[in-house]
């Protein structure tokens, strides 16, 4: 009787783990990233008061207004939308950098954490870098500025859905380059 109960029991056990189970499908991977060698182009627009340079992976998409362009990348389907704007007295530029807190503010309301630095570079262009971690809009914006004649802004977009995981390390190649940008950048 125990070896028939056994038997019994073997053959239960054999056809209860042979049954399928149907598990969870596996995550998409995301593609694999293609960085670019950096080289740099100096941007040098007749009409526009300031130099620099940005990456040679890049595309000037000029705007309609005048030193308004965007530097689209599109290995990486992003863009850095750059403008430039007069600056006519102390109050026109307070309002100019409490517009850039303004639109900081509303990427700040979906992101993460916000870090701001300092900027001067040796060509005496000051400002402030604003970077963002977690799903913002846009993770790094900057603004150089002379405080009396000329400000300059910039932000990277990317033209996709809000993916913080696969974005960052793009964001972060880009970052190196929005840097160079800022260290070379002068007015004329």
């Amino acid at each position: 009787m125990n070896k028939s109960l056994l038997i019994i029991f073997l053959i239960s056990l054999s056809i209860v783990g042979c049954q399928h189970t149907s598990g969870s499908p596996k995550p998409r991977a995301y593609p694999r990233v293609e960085y670019p060698d950096r080289k740099y182009i100096q941007y040098n627009t007749p009409g526009c008061p300031f130099i620099f340079e940005y990456p040679d992976y890049a595309e000037i998409k000029e705007k309609n207004e005048s030193c308004w362009f965007d530097l689209f990348i599109p290995a990486f389907n992003a863009s850095i939308h750059c403008s430039y704007l007069p600056v006519k007295n102390r109050a026109d530029f307070d309002d100019l950098v409490e517009d850039a807190f303004v639109i900081a503010k509303r990427i700040n309301e979906r992101a993460n954490y916000m870090e701001e630095s300092r900027i001067h570079n040796p060509q005496n262009a000051s400002g402030l870098t604003l970077t963002w971690t977690g799903p913002a809009a846009s993770p790094i914006h900057f603004f150089l500025s002379d405080t009396t004649d000329h400000f300059f802004k910039a932000a990277l977009y990317f033209n996709s859905k809000v993916q913080p995981d696969s974005l960052d390390p793009i964001a972060k190649f880009i970052r190196t380059d929005i840097d160079h940008m800022i260290s070379t950048f002068e007015w004329k």
